[in-house]
């Protein structure tokens, strides 16, 4: 797909089901990952890359530990089509749920440099990390499209992830099926 890139938000083993800080039915947006990678020249991804110790950890349990199993991505994700991960979350006192606080390079130089326009974010947690990220790269001029059939929601309060496509529409992000990318 020209001008567009393939996004995928911390696709990692905590957060599947089993792991420190699963997001329910989490691993059910690995096939539908597989198969849109597919259709873009450009694949990224994000990790959330804690330090063991972080204020993070005053809100959530412990997860996604640099260098650790639970911060890695899950055998059955297709990483063979990824040419860039985004580091986030790297320091003591930054939650990094967006990609665009990525520590290892510039996310928003990284995709004008190389003339995308269009950004497909899929991935996990949709009322967080997607969240965060679609409304970011929005705000920073990119056409934004979240597919829905490829994201899953923590949903803490019944109703986060409705509020997450609410908000992420109000801010020019359109949500679409995987059949309409």
């Amino acid at each position: 797909m020209k001008n567009a890139a393939l996004f995928i938000v911390d696709v990692q083993n905590d957060f599947l089901p089993g792991g420190a800080l699963a997001v329910p039915r989490g691993d059910e947006v690995i096939a539908p990952i597989n198969r849109l990678q597919e259709k873009f020249e450009l694949v990224l991804a994000s990790k959330d890359w804690h330090p063991a110790t972080t204020k993070h950890f005053e809100k959530w349990p412990p997860h996604c530990i640099r260098g650790t199993y639970g911060a890695k991505f899950p055998e059955s994700l297709n990483i063979s089509s990824i040419q860039k991960v985004f580091l986030k979350g790297t320091g003591v006192s930054d939650d990094g749920y967006s990609a665009f606080e990525a520590t290892n390079d510039d996310l928003e130089s990284y995709l004008k440099i190389r003339g995308i326009s269009k950004l497909y974010v899929v991935g996990l947690a949709t009322d967080y990390c997607v969240l965060a990220t679609a409304v970011k790269a929005a705000e920073n001029g990119f056409e934004v499209y979240v597919v829905k059939d490829a994201v899953r929601a923590v949903n803490l309060q019944p109703g986060d992830e409705d509020k997450a496509f609410e908000k992420m529409k109000q801010n020019g992000v359109q949500i679409i099926s995987l059949e309409e990318v």
